[in-house]
């Protein structure tokens, strides 16, 4: 697709590395296959990103905002939303090996980026929120619920067949939606 639109080749090139960098990441991507892949020559790639480095981090950016957008938490009902993030990670599995790069090549600065702290602090207050008003169990506090939401919900990415075969893939979702709606539960666990 040829466009003079600066913004259409901007999405086009971070869809394009998206691709690239889930598959090689960041030290293995090579900027003239993203580029053919996005349908713009390699040197535009450096009029909007300094940097293959900083081409990463903008879209490790956009995944944590697309996330956020795309499936919003709902605290009321944690266990249906672990359901939305699982379905997600299954349509788009390039994002979850993406963000495993990432984690890789970036090891304890992954978790340091303004985007990813912003998103699990709103996230966290929503969980908060939730357990005031009674919805959530106060058991455990808010920031281990979302951590073991998000555990919950990607569990089923980037595994060996043998983990996998634990449980049919018809019934994957709903032990992740089933899994988390008993582990947030209000009330006594016994």
């Amino acid at each position: 697709m040829r466009t003079r639109d600066p913004e259409t080749k901007r999405r086009l090139l971070l869809e394009a590395a998206l691709e690239e960098f889930a598959a090689y990441g960041v030290a293995g991507a090579r900027v003239d296959r993203l580029a053919k892949r996005a349908g713009i020559s390699a040197g535009l790639v450096y009029s909007f990103y300094e940097n293959k480095d900083g081409l990463f981090e903008a879209v490790f950016d956009l995944i944590v905002e697309q996330t956020v957008s795309a499936v919003p938490i709902d605290a009321d009902d944690l266990g249906e939303y672990a359901g939305r993030l699982c379905d997600a990670g299954l349509a788009h599995p390039h994002v979850l090996r993406f963000v495993a790069w990432y984690q890789l090549e970036r090891g304890d600065a992954a978790a340091r980026r303004a985007s990813t702290t912003a998103a699990m602090a709103d996230k966290v207050a929503a969980i908060a929120q939730a357990q005031s008003r009674g919805v959530v169990t106060d058991r455990i506090p808010p920031g281990e619920i979302l951590a073991l939401v998000l555990t919950l919900a990607n569990m089923w990415q980037l595994r060996e067949p043998e983990f996998l075969d634990l449980v049919e893939p018809g019934r994957r979702r709903a032990a992740v939606v089933e899994a988390v709606r008993r582990l947030t539960a209000p009330g006594d666990p016994t």
